[in-house]
């Protein structure tokens, strides 16, 4: 390599480290947009709880990863020897960015997917049994199915999902989908919330307390997502990756567009009414739609794509509370059945790298993994400690129970 080589090949270095970094920041940043909306969608009483589940759930993931959860998604040794700019011992060397970027932009994925649980668990969960939940999937569940895809490892040493065809290419079931099923296992397992459904079957609303954090959350996580789908070109420093970045900004905005405009629509044609929870919701199905695959399709089939997610998803919240599946902020209909949506529609405009039945069987492995990992889990959980607050609890709000303070004190009669 010679002097000019080499000076290129060291700016390069610098500036797909540095785009890495910032993307990073930029997910990091979605876990203060996960802590809004679903402040703002529970009830007041249980706003200081669902706080500390979220930032105490980022700090658990990036230990986790970094004791384990690393080493077994990609086989780097992380907690026996330090990340240094030489590389991480053990794992495979990137092409042109510090490992340490590498290990920083992973981890904060991880903290999404359990972000994703937070929500749907809130308001009848144990603090201490979600956080011991958060050990178990940051440390194992997610690296071990991430290490099936992302990871390229064959699954049970069996068959590799990459060439059956399945492709992924930000996370729409590596993070979203499989954040929904650790969920979705945690709702069937406590129940529904006291008082959400009549013994006549009819759906009783529980309005979130503050709707402005809510939308607050929602534009934090539309931000944040240029960094989740942008950083995950994996690179800016050359003419080519510069277009890919560009185009996937572009589509991951376009498809939360399209899906808020069709979710709002859709809640007026439903409700007769312009719904802003299911409009903000549609904004997160789009952006969970465009996921799998932002990179091929054109604006228009990513707004599209965008506007049908968002449509699935209205239908979604409506179907699952008919079946008392209890998710007061609708995030196993978002992430999960929209999750499994954007992963069906890669193939539609990235034929040559991914099949109908690659998906298919990608998203049950990781779909099944992760529900039944984490129903273990909790059911162990369940019998040992228990997972449910108690209905006293409950009805006083969380916030005294388990943390003792409120986070609107002024706003709650003495007792």
């Amino acid at each position: 390599m010679n002097l000019m080589q080499e000076h290129i090949f060291e700016l390069q270095y610098a500036l797909d480290t540095f785009y890495f970094l910032v993307c990073g920041a930029l997910v990091m940043w979605m876990a203060a947009g996960f802590s809004m909306l679903e402040a703002g969608l529970v009830r007041a009483k249980n706003t200081t709880e669902i706080l500390t589940k979220n930032v105490a759930l980022y700090a658990i993931a990036c230990i986790m990863y970094m004791v384990c959860g690393y080493a077994i998604m990609y086989g780097g040794d992380i907690f026996l020897s330090s990340i240094t700019g030489d590389g991480v011992a053990g794992a495979e060397e990137p092409a042109t960015y510090a490992p340490s970027a590498d290990f920083f932009f992973q981890v904060v994925f991880v903290a999404t997917a359990m972000s994703i649980v937070s929500g749907a668990v809130a308001e009848r969960m144990k603090l201490w049994v979600f956080l011991a939940f958060a050990v178990v999937m940051t440390g194992f569940i997610y690296p071990m199915e991430g290490s099936w895809t992302w990871g390229g490892n064959p699954v049970f040493g069996m068959y590799t999902l990459g060439d059956l065809g399945f492709l992924d290419f930000a996370g729409s079931g590596i993070v979203h989908m499989a954040g929904a099923a650790a969920a979705l296992a945690g709702v069937l397992l406590l129940g529904p919330r006291k008082g959400k459904y009549g013994a006549d079957g009819s759906v009783q609303a529980i309005p979130g307390a503050n709707l402005p954090l809510a939308t607050l959350g929602t534009f934090i996580l539309w931000m944040g997502w240029f960094g989740f789908n942008g950083g995950s070109v994996l690179a800016t420093a050359s003419v080519g990756s510069a277009n890919a970045v560009a185009i996937v900004f572009m589509n991951t905005n376009t498809a939360a567009a399209g899906g808020l405009v069709a979710a709002l629509l859709t809640a007026r044609l439903m409700f007769g009414k312009a719904d802003l929870t299911m409009a903000l919701n549609g904004a997160l199905a789009g952006l969970v739609t465009i996921t799998a695959g932002p990179d091929t399709p054109s604006a228009l089939q990513a707004t599209i794509f965008g506007a049908i997610g968002g449509v699935l998803v209205v239908f979604s919240i409506i179907t699952l509370d008919k079946l008392r599946i209890d998710d007061p902020v609708g995030a196993i209909s978002v992430h999960g059945v929209v999750g499994l949506f954007g992963l069906l529609l890669v193939p539609v405009t990235n034929a040559e790298n991914s099949s109908f039945a690659g998906q298919l069987i990608g998203a049950g492995t990781i779909f099944g993994w992760v529900f039944l990992t984490s129903l273990t889990v909790f059911f162990v959980l369940k019998l040992v400690i228990g997972i449910r607050v108690g209905e006293e609890e409950e009805y006083e709000g969380v916030d005294v129970a388990e943390c003792g303070l409120e986070a609107y004190p002024e706003f709650v009669s003495q007792k």
